[in-house]
């Protein structure tokens, strides 16, 4: 696979994985074997960004995919780079599937999480390492201290935030220097599109997660397809609602049509708009199935000319579609 540069220097694979389904909100947790079998071919294939957080695992096991992740990747630590979140944990007194999210981002939380972090990935430093979300209630500069702190003592080499607005970006930027901003981003969720030039301009990469719409964008899904209510976020997603498949049936036919003329999947088509956007983009789609890890990441040999782009982008702006799933509500 080919390579893409973050920031000033953290090079990885143009397409990553994220992990977080693997523990969380896609239904039952992988097994060990399921993840083995899974992160092992991902390695094989040339997938060298992973992705995770300390909050995603389940109720019994709140650090599931850390634990995992470090079990299984550290005989590949030197061909990889992983990438964890810190500073947010989960509203436990909540009764929905997708519970509030509770930002935390004090200075001695945050040293806290990256020595765990540390630990259940069993590494000697975080290649990178996020705000899960901001703290309204700690200023961005403060935070931005403890990551230049965190990095000095190299329990960290480069760290980023995810869901961060330009003014938080430009400010965090000028204490510490920013490797990346994560967001959502798919051909459902442009929101941050006007962040492209600010991030051109700072030399910051974009991780774009969510990049299929959780799925949907791989027109797999209609009216009947369940989910588990308790455990699985597309239960509640607007996508994936009756009314909602109803809504995105121009949408699903269009991205059919076109993934037809290349010889693609429509996720393939989807991933390859996304990289020929800009080159300090790198998506991480989720999977827990080998062979949906071997389309995507076949997405970057599919090419887009600057044309086509242009016309996607134009097809996008007037295409009906539904509301699409914007994340857990964040408590203030």
């Amino acid at each position: 696979m080919s390579k893409r540069i973050l920031g000033r220097d953290l090079e990885v694979s143009s397409i990553g994985l994220g992990c977080m389904g693997m523990s969380h909100a896609y239904g039952r947790p992988s097994d060990k074997t399921e993840a083995k079998n899974l992160l092992a071919k991902a390695v094989d294939l040339g997938y060298t960004m992973f992705d995770t957080a300390e909050v995603y695992g389940t109720a019994e096991n709140p650090h599931h995919n850390e634990t995992l992740l470090g079990e299984i990747l550290k005989p590949y630590r030197n061909q990889i780079k992983i990438a964890t979140k810190g500073g947010l944990h989960f509203d436990e007194n909540s009764t929905v599937v997708n519970k509030n999210l509770v930002p935390d981002s004090r200075p001695e939380v945050l040293k806290k999480s990256v020595e765990d972090s540390l630990q259940r990935l069993q590494m000697n430093h975080l290649d990178l390492y996020y705000i899960h979300r901001v703290d309204p209630t700690i200023p961005i500069e403060e935070t931005a201290g403890v990551m230049k702190e965190l990095i000095d003592q190299g329990k960290i080499t480069h760290w980023g935030i995810s869901e961060a607005t330009e003014e938080i970006i430009r400010r965090a930027h000028k204490v510490c220097p920013l490797t990346a901003v994560q967001n959502r981003y798919s051909m459902m969720y442009r929101n941050y599109e006007s962040l492209f030039p600010v991030l051109k301009e700072l030399q910051i990469g974009f991780v774009a997660f969510s990049p299929l719409a959780n799925g949907f964008l791989t027109c797999r899904y209609d009216e009947y397809s369940t989910f588990e209510k308790s455990t699985d976020y597309r239960s509640i997603m607007p996508q994936f609602s009756s009314a909602g498949i109803v809504e995105n049936q121009k949408l699903i036919e269009w991205l059919k049509i076109i993934a037809a003329e290349k010889n693609a999947t429509p996720a393939q088509i989807s991933l390859a708009w996304m990289l020929a956007k800009n080159p300090f983009l790198v998506p991480i789609p989720g999977t827990r199935n080998l062979k949906r890890l071997t389309e995507n990441i076949q997405a970057e040999s599919i090419h887009l000319s600057v044309e086509e782009v242009t016309e996607i982008d134009d097809m996008l702006e007037h295409i009906p579609m539904s509301q699409v799933f914007g994340g857990s509500i964040v408590k203030k």
